[in-house]
């Protein structure tokens, strides 16, 4: 049995978003999930704008603590605090999976055009980085708009899931009248929203859960 932790810089997938951890529990049912939070720090990011070393250093005590109880691999849910969980990888000796890895490496394989949409901005760096470097390792130009679902994060954590849809199912419309070929959900807590959004867009719609699931099982 391997033990797996998850890293999160907020509730929203312990109590107001559960389907990623229910994915994890479904995909690994012999093995033990536990979970390390730092409930702080993705607002603390939000607020400054970006991840200060302090920041950092938060996410790696996060991976630190996570190896210190024992765990034989750790998966990161914030697609936020991206670059920090590439740093704290030097920081332990088990391998680290980020949620949203294996979304922007598809994302870059199947389209010229892709369209990152996030409810939070800072989110929005960290996706685009990924997929960019997705595509240079893939050897292709790829050309990536983003955008963000304005006011649609703050009403999710005020308990409002139905604002939130529609502020995001807005933003979508928007980015698809933009000639975006596929729309890749820069947050995890978006991809219950998928096939709305498809709907909504007519265009594919990316989102990490499942895709990030399977490259866990394979690392």
């Amino acid at each position: 049995m391997a033990k797996i932790a998850m890293l999160h810089t907020s509730f929203v997938f312990l109590d107001k978003e559960p389907a990623l951890r229910h994915l994890l529990e479904e995909a690994f049912p012999d093995d033990e999930l536990v979970h390390f939070v730092d409930s702080d720090v993705l607002a603390t990011v939000m607020r400054d704008g970006q991840i200060s070393s302090e920041s950092e250093a938060r996410m790696a005590h996060l991976a630190q603590a996570a190896e210190a109880a024992g765990a034989d691999i750790i998966f990161s849910a914030c697609s936020s605090l991206g670059p920090a969980v590439e740093a704290a990888k030097s920081k332990v000796s088990v391998p680290v999976v980020k949620v949203d890895e294996a979304m922007a490496a598809k994302a870059a394989e199947m389209a010229d055009r892709v369209g990152v949409l996030a409810t939070v901005s800072t989110t929005i760096g960290p996706t685009v980085g990924l997929i960019e470097s997705a595509a240079a390792q893939q050897g292709k130009p790829v050309q990536v708009e983003s955008a963000v679902a304005e006011g649609a994060f703050e009403v999710m954590m005020a308990g409002d899931a139905a604002a939130h849809d529609d502020k995001v199912i807005a933003a979508a419309k928007d980015m698809a009248a933009r000639g975006v070929e596929v729309i890749v959900l820069a947050q995890a807590s978006m991809s219950r929203l998928a096939d709305q959004l498809q709907q909504a867009a007519g265009v594919e719609v990316l989102t990490s859960p499942a895709l990030g699931v399977d490259y866990l099982r394979k690392v």
